[in-house]
């Protein structure tokens, strides 16, 4: 793929995969989601080589270093190459631990929960989002 010397912030994160549309990218940037050195940044912003971008996007959060510069969007593997991912290990973490919550479902056509059900959930709830207790010495 040919590199410009010029390129826009939400064409680059929709090239390199970040973003599903442009548009989605776009509105990441006016809403400031997409941060360069901790200062919000336009969709017009003019991406460079070596810049380090913070994208938060929903619960997700990237730190992202730009390697090239990419004008059309390619496939995944290809998209690697244009950007690292130096996101801090903690986030990514912390991301990936929040699907370890139990699901609590209820079987299909069994109407809705008692209060005993409902006390039983919440003590469930209340149970696994608590953190251990120290013992006192």
């Amino acid at each position: 793929m040919p590199e410009k010397e010029k390129l826009r912030i939400d064409k680059y994160l929709w090239a390199i995969r970040i973003f599903k549309t442009r548009t989605l990218a776009a509105e990441a940037c006016k809403a400031g989601r997409v941060k360069l050195d901790g200062n919000n940044t336009k969709p017009s912003h003019e991406v460079k080589v070596g810049e380090r971008y913070q994208i938060a996007k929903g619960p997700e959060r990237k730190v992202i270093l730009v390697s090239g510069l990419l004008e059309n969007r390619v496939d995944a593997k290809k998209a690697v190459d244009y950007y690292e991912d130096i996101t801090p290990v903690e986030q990514t973490t912390t991301f990936k631990s929040m699907f370890h919550a139990p699901v609590l479902k209820r079987d299909r056509g069994t109407g809705r929960p008692t209060k005993r059900d409902r006390r039983e959930t919440d003590e469930l709830k209340d149970t696994f989002f608590d953190k251990p207790e120290e013992e006192e010495h």
